[in-house]
């Protein structure tokens, strides 16, 4: 691994630009031609891009089953370099979308789970960068913590946090909300090689190409490394019981990143005229996260009588009152 010639900060392979002080990083022009070049599916809908497969035949996207077009790219894709492997079957995930939608609530249809019916099931590798970095973190705050009479007092400090393979998102078939969701399940000391065939591995897996470019990663992860130091420094350094107004400056010291592709199965689901999309965590089936329709007649109800019950009790006061 090199450094940057004017910072010293360790740069990997593919690093353009230093991620500390931003200085560019020069390339050899016969290694940049050496790198490998992709032609890949894309969705014309949701965006999403996965690797062409001729087993997959079928020219849908995995993710919201829109057309997809073949598109050839100039510049070098970054590629996963480990998977996860699956640890949930289809018909462990299908089961998972079952008890899904009988927990939905109160104010889903009372027959959402018995009426739906899976339309497709698609397992699909969607990609993520996971980092690890060192960080020297300054931090102000207002706590009650020696406040006096005052409600809140001020307070600094300074601390080193620690991150270890902590995820960030480089997919546009899945939003970040449901990235954020399936992340913290992933075992990830069980991944292997991309190349490295799996014992489990489910017919028709489709590999989500990464559509986060290292230069816009860099920020994602910059900005993952912020929000998550000021919250640690909100709970484990800012003394009280209660804090406001925690400002994190963050020095990364150390920084390295590595693509993995994560396993999930995409399933669409039809009630009645809506079709509606859940993702499965392809290693945890209790891990389910997606859309499922209201019941506007369980909602209306529940308005009318909360409007009966006012109506009742302003006549109630109003009763009194006259006496």
């Amino acid at each position: 691994m090199s450094a940057c010639t004017r910072c010293h900060f360790a740069l990997e392979a593919e690093d353009l630009r230093c991620a500390l002080c931003g200085l560019g990083v020069p390339h050899d022009d016969g290694a940049a031609t050496a790198t490998v070049r992709a032609e890949i599916l894309r969705c014309t809908e949701c965006g999403a891009a996965m690797a062409y497969s001729a087993q997959a035949g079928a020219p849908a996207c995995a993710f919201c089953g829109a057309v997809t077009k073949l598109e050839a790219l100039a510049d070098p894709v970054d590629q996963a370099r480990w998977k996860g492997p699956f640890a949930v079957d289809a018909a462990t995930a299908r089961a998972a979308l079952t008890a899904w939608l009988g927990s939905r609530g109160f104010f889903r249809p009372s027959d959402l789970a018995s009426a739906s019916t899976v339309e497709n099931l698609k397992p699909v590798w969607w990609p993520a960068w996971l980092f690890d970095a060192r960080a020297e973190v300054h931090w102000t705050a207002d706590s009650n913590a020696g406040a006096g009479r005052s409600a809140w007092a001020p307070h600094a400090g300074r601390c080193v946090l620690d991150f270890r393979r902590v995820g960030v998102s480089a997919s546009r078939g899945l939003s970040d909300d449901e990235c954020r969701w399936l992340l913290p399940g992933y075992d990830l000391a069980t991944a292997v090689a991309m190349e490295q065939p799996g014992a489990a591995e489910p017919p028709g897996a489709i590999v989500e190409r990464f559509d986060t470019q290292r230069s816009a990663a860099r920020r994602r992860i910059a900005e993952t490394i912020e929000a998550t130091a000021a919250a640690n420094v909100a709970e484990r350094f800012v003394p009280g019981g209660r804090s406001r107004n925690v400002k994190v400056s963050v020095l990364v010291d150390g920084l390295s990143t590595e693509r993995c592709a994560l396993p999930a199965y995409v399933l669409a689901y039809r009630y009645r005229n809506g079709v509606y999309r859940v993702v499965v965590h392809g290693g945890d089936a209790q891990r389910v996260t997606g859309d499922a329709p209201l019941s506007w007649v369980k909602i209306a109800a529940v308005v009318l009588g909360a409007i009966a019950l006012l109506a009742v009790v302003v006549a109630v006061v109003a009763a009194s009152g006259g006496r």
